[in-house]
């Protein structure tokens, strides 16, 4: 299992300059990739060309690019030209987003996820191979038919035509998809003592496209606090979960919500999400269980956190990203420094 970092996206506490300090430091630790997202603020494409030009080990990944924010082809020439020019460190990570993101923000229909997923892949990966990109599908149709419009291919070469995609998913069919048409699955709210669910539909996937789970890249996105008053330390990623079991969504649609029923807690998650959505953050941050967060985070001193790092390896996380609660600057790259120190006594390496 390797390290990795997870920045998510700028928000009104942090930094482009932050952000960019601590992915050098990562670099200069031996973490092997720094993730950035997007959701309706700062967009991952330019936060990670920044950052790659600014690294020279550590590779840079999308975690996501929002598939309704592109056409496939814009993808394409994007992942290509980071890859270029960031020397083959790219990995591109792709999501639908929900709902209110999709409809309200890129006023893209979210109907049928799952197709336009497949779809949007195989356009990519053929505009990747420089083949003339041409596309019969429910979905994208390239070139239009009725039109002037010719098939393309991509007008320069890429050092690698096998740039690794990853998808975000949470649901079994989604991870039978990730495992079927893509090198790896961006995980949120992983809880290791439920791998064994999470694999099958990943190893189900692979099985249809003919391949083994062997090679195929997990990759957990893990809260980390570190400390010696464990319950402290939850409190700081509270307000994380709560946001997103709570309000990434609707009552009718929040796939986090789901995440959190499947891993057994029905009335706990209902009663975060009633309070987030009528306005009692901090109430529904309270509400988050302590368990919920334990078995989904990195919490508490050194010696604990070695020991979640082998949890996580033995799962069969094959990628640990960290996404670092901490009040400051400082505080991250000491954590940065913890955590290495945590895996590297653990042994998983």
């Amino acid at each position: 299992m390797k390290l990795g970092l997870s920045l998510g996206y700028q928000t009104a506490w942090s930094t482009p300059a932050d952000h960019l300090a601590l992915a050098q430091e990562a670099d200069r630790l031996g973490y092997s990739v720094v993730w950035a997202a997007e959701a309706y603020g700062s967009d991952s494409v330019s936060i990670l060309s920044w950052i790659a030009g600014q690294t020279s080990r550590i590779d840079v990944g999308s975690a996501v690019m929002q598939i309704p924010a592109r056409t496939p082809a814009a993808t394409a020439m994007t992942a290509a030209t980071i890859d270029t020019f960031s020397g083959g460190r790219f990995r591109l990570g792709l999501g639908v987003s929900g709902p209110q993101v999709s409809e309200g923000w890129h006023g893209v229909r979210f109907g049928a996820p799952l197709g336009r997923t497949r779809e949007y892949v195989d356009i990519v990966r053929m505009a990747l191979s420089r083949s003339r990109v041409e596309y019969r599908g429910e979905h994208y149709t390239l070139p239009l038919p009725d039109g002037p419009g010719k098939a393309l291919k991509l007008s320069f070469r890429p050092p690698r035509a096998d740039i690794p995609i990853y998808l975000a998913a949470v649901g079994p069919k989604n991870l039978e998809l990730a495992g079927e048409i893509t090198d790896g699955w961006l995980a949120i709210f992983y809880a290791p003592d439920l791998a064994d669910g999470y694999l099958a539909s990943v190893a189900a996937g692979r099985a249809r496209a003919g391949r083994e789970l062997a090679g195929f890249d997990v990759v957990a996105s893990v809260p980390v606090a570190t400390g010696d008053d464990e319950a402290a330390c939850a409190d700081r990623i509270r307000p994380h979960a709560a946001l997103y079991v709570g309000g990434m969504g609707s009552r009718k649609q929040n796939f986090y919500h789901q995440i959190a029923v499947r891993m057994g807690y029905p009335a706990e998650a209902a009663e975060v999400q009633e309070l987030y959505l009528t306005g009692r953050q901090r109430d529904a941050a309270a509400a988050v269980p302590h368990d919920f967060i334990d078995r989904t985070s990195l919490i508490g001193p050194k010696s604990k956190i070695k020991d979640g790092i082998q949890r996580y390896a033995e799962s069969g996380v094959t990628t640990l990203s960290a996404h670092l609660f901490t009040p400051d600057l400082p505080s991250s790259v000491a954590t940065l420094r913890t955590l290495a120190e945590a895996y590297e006594a653990a042994g998983v390496g």
